[in-house]
């Protein structure tokens, strides 16, 4: 048995952590939150009450999964607070480029529903020219507008990159509005919205947003496509600093979540809103 003030069992650590037993010893194995005390006799680990607190922060973290090597470099200086708010930051940017990855496919997944798997594979410069009218115009607003998800997935666009961002969203939704259906100029609206957002552009994204919802409105479209038109209004009144209406909008939202018909469209779309800036998960 080893002697010391204060020394905690792995159980009594994981207990007063939060934690289990079998992560403090996967920690230990890979050199997260060593022991202060290994008896030399038995293994057995010791832990310093000191450690309760880094314990619990490795918890938090790894409960948003925070990757162990960013865990890390809070625990070097865990009184340094501007470290782990650096880290949560970064997370939260990969989080939120995974989901617009998740939600740029969803739609590239219609898009091929659509108009078919042969015809997105050709070539375009192969094509006849036979092609119908209005057929150069869809397929370019497909590619502006999946180049914008593209740039969205991005974590470290370069600010020419923000611009043709923007640019093409808006010239996708132009050419929807040539060759498209209600739905895809809802769409459209939707992903000028999410660029502003993105961009910290409050009142054209409330804007654009505010068109996606009246579109849907003004032709009965609903399902997600209602739903994520009123995230889209949560999420640009909350970069423009308005709380209240971002709360309004956010359970305008979860309202019409319910009504959806697939369940994972509809987690995506309660993913989306855990996602709002500056508001704390209250559904």
């Amino acid at each position: 048995m080893v002697d010391g003030p204060e020394l905690l069992t792995v159980g009594q650590l994981a207990r007063r952590a939060g934690l289990t037993a079998k992560a403090l010893r996967h920690y230990d194995r890979v050199g997260l939150l060593r022991p202060e005390v290994v008896d030399p006799g038995t293994g057995y680990r010791y832990y310093s009450a000191g450690q309760i607190a880094q314990a619990r922060l490795v918890r938090l973290l790894r409960s948003v999964d925070i990757p162990l090597e960013q865990v890390r470099l809070c625990l070097a200086d865990p009184d340094d607070e501007s470290v782990t708010a650096r880290v949560l930051a970064g997370h939260r940017l990969r989080l939120r480029a995974r989901l617009d990855r998740v939600r740029g496919d969803l739609h590239r997944i219609d898009h091929l529903l659509q108009d078919g798997v042969a015809r997105a594979m050709t070539d375009s410069a192969a094509q006849p020219a036979a092609t119908a009218p209005d057929d150069g115009g869809r397929r370019l607003a497909v590619d502006l507008f999946n180049g914008v998800w593209r740039l969205l997935e991005k974590e470290d666009r370069t600010v020419e990159e923000d611009d043709r961002m923007l640019h093409m969203a808006h010239a996708s939704r132009h050419h929807w509005g040539e060759v498209g259906q209600p739905v895809n100029l809802s769409r459209g609206e939707w992903q000028c919205s999410r660029v502003y957002s993105v961009l910290g552009r409050g009142e054209p994204a409330i804007h654009h947003a505010a068109r996606s919802l009246a579109i849907c409105r003004e032709h009965g479209i609903g399902d997600w496509d209602l739903a994520f038109a009123y995230e889209a209004l949560a999420r640009a009144h909350a970069v423009a600093g308005d709380a209240v209406q971002a709360r309004v909008w956010t359970e305008q939202a979860l309202a019409a979540a319910e009504d959806i018909a697939e369940d994972d469209d509809r987690e995506l779309v309660l993913t989306d809103l855990e996602s709002v800036p500056h508001q704390p998960r209250f559904w």
